[in-house]
């Protein structure tokens, strides 16, 4: 792991927390570890392309906040628990988990594309669980923790092509409302579900038919800071507040 800090950006009542944030080299990730970073927490940028995480980390310190980086492939829980284990071994605690790491390979059922449907599965619901089983034993310890996961507009309602995708999201929303019954108040859970946001998604669908789809959907699309900003704020709440779930999506998003 490689750490690199600078001034605090932007500072305010909320304490420094150390956070984890899985798929930041780029969207969603990368948005949410600048916002945090902004606000004067230290962010560990979790990915599998460390040149990209390289870099982004690079600009956050130029910027004035503190950052580090661990190459990760969310599918390898074993990977995954040994970056947990490294984050509190050097900094003494993990305070927030953001489980961000997903996968859009939207296709038609008829197309029959299993390995995607694998794929899909492996990283949208599997890597959420090996999050969780990597960090709930620090926060249990510790007597604090928040997990915030990156669910979807897709958790509330299913869309032509999009069958797989959405079956995942609705499992990581549910999965969220069991954990956060299963915590004790001390440990928060959060779902951020957003709609249409700009990010790389899209560039790996294979599937013609729902590739073209995306084209005319997309246009409405926001910046991934709105995302970022949905995440701060649910982190930056005091202790005793759980932020449950926050939808964020374009204004011109119908439905």
């Amino acid at each position: 792991m490689s750490e690199q800090s600078g001034t605090t950006a932007r500072t305010g009542t909320t304490a420094r927390r150390i956070v984890l944030v899985t798929g930041a080299s780029s969207g969603i990730g990368e948005a949410v570890a600048r916002e945090l970073a902004a606000a004067g927490h230290h962010v560990v940028l979790a990915a599998r392309r460390a040149e990209r995480l390289a870099r982004v980390t690079a600009e956050i310190t130029g910027a004035g906040g503190s950052a580090s980086t661990a190459v990760l492939d969310v599918t390898d829980p074993q990977a995954y628990a040994r970056v947990v284990e490294a984050v509190v071994a050097e900094h003494g605690r993990l305070d927030v988990l953001v489980g961000n790491s997903g996968v859009m390979l939207l296709s038609s059922m008829t197309s029959l594309l299993t390995a995607e449907w694998d794929r899909t599965v492996d990283v949208n619901v599997k890597g959420v669980l090996h999050g969780i089983a990597a960090a709930l034993p620090h926060f249990l310890r510790q007597g604090s923790g928040h997990f915030v996961t990156t669910a979807s507009i897709g958790a509330h309602e299913v869309v032509p092509t999009a069958a797989v995708y959405c079956a995942t999201k609705h499992a990581v929303w549910a999965l969220m409302e069991g954990l956060r019954q299963d915590l004790p108040p001390t440990v928060r859970a959060t779902t951020i579900s957003p709609g249409v946001v700009q990010s790389e998604l899209a560039q790996h669908i294979t599937d013609p038919v729902a590739s073209a789809g995306m084209v005319e959907y997309r246009r409405s699309a926001i910046a991934p800071s709105a995302i970022g900003r949905a995440v701060a704020y649910a982190v930056g709440e005091p202790g005793d507040v759980d932020v449950n779930e926050v939808v964020v999506r374009p204004a011109a998003q119908r439905p």
